[in-house]
C-alpha cells in the first residue's frame, strides 16, 4: 500500500534531514521524496510517497506533525491533487534518427533540454504514468540515463475548502 504525504515546513537547515530521519527510525520505505520553497521563502514543501502496511502508513503523517519545523502535515488522494514528475532522459540517438525522436517529442509535449552529435537529453513533464509511458516508448533509442524527481504533490484548490489537515 502507498500513500502520499504534502509537508509544510519551515525553511531551515536540517528540517529534510530530521524528516528522512523520522521516516528511516521508524523503518517506513520511502518511494519519492521531493521538496522545494514555496510562494513564502520561509517555507518548503516536501512530497513524500511512502509505502508500508495499512497501520505502518496510519502512522506516517500522525507522526510527522509532531515535528517541530512542521508546520502542516497533509494525506493527499490522488483525486485532491495535482500530481506530477519530472524525468531527463539522455538518449543516445545518430542525427538520420531525429526526425523520429521530433515526432515523439512534439506527440507528448516532452522538450530538448540539451542536443550533441549523438546524444540528446529529453526533458518529460506528466503523471508517473505518462512519463512510464515514454520512457518505454523511447527504449527502442538507447536511452543512456535517466534521472527522475519521483512525485511533486500540490493541494487542488478545489478541494481546500475540505478540512483534511491533522
Amino acid at each position: 500500500m502507498k500513500k502520499m504525504i504534502s509537508l509544510l515546513v519551515h525553511n531551515r537547515p536540517g528540517v529534510l534531514s530530521h524528516v528522512a530521519g523520522l521516516i528511516t527510525r521508524r523503518g517506513y520505505n520511502v518511494e519519492s521524496i521531493a521538496a522545494g520553497l514555496t510562494e513564502n521563502a520561509t517555507r518548503t514543501r516536501i512530497s513524500l510517497v511512502v509505502s508500508g502496511d495499512e497501520w505502518e502508513l496510519s502512522q506516517v503523517t500522525k507522526q510527522l506533525s509532531k515535528l517541530i519545523d512542521c508546520i502542516e502535515a497533509r494525506d493527499i488522494k490522488y483525486s485532491e491533487a495535482v500530481i506530477g514528475e519530472v524525468a531527463l532522459v539522455n538518449l543516445d540517438v545518430e542525427p538520420e534518427r531525429r526526425p523520429e525522436i521530433m515526432t515523439l517529442v512534439n506527440t507528448f509535449g516532452m522538450r530538448i533540454a540539451d542536443l550533441d552529435n549523438n546524444t540528446l537529453i529529453l526533458q518529460v513533464v506528466g503523471s508517473t504514468h505518462l512519463v512510464d509511458m515514454i520512457l518505454n516508448g523511447l527504449a527502442p533509442y538507447r536511452i543512456k540515463t535517466i534521472a527522475r524527481t519521483g512525485l511533486v504533490v500540490l493541494p487542488s484548490e478545489r478541494c481546500e475548502k475540505q478540512e483534511h489537515f491533522l
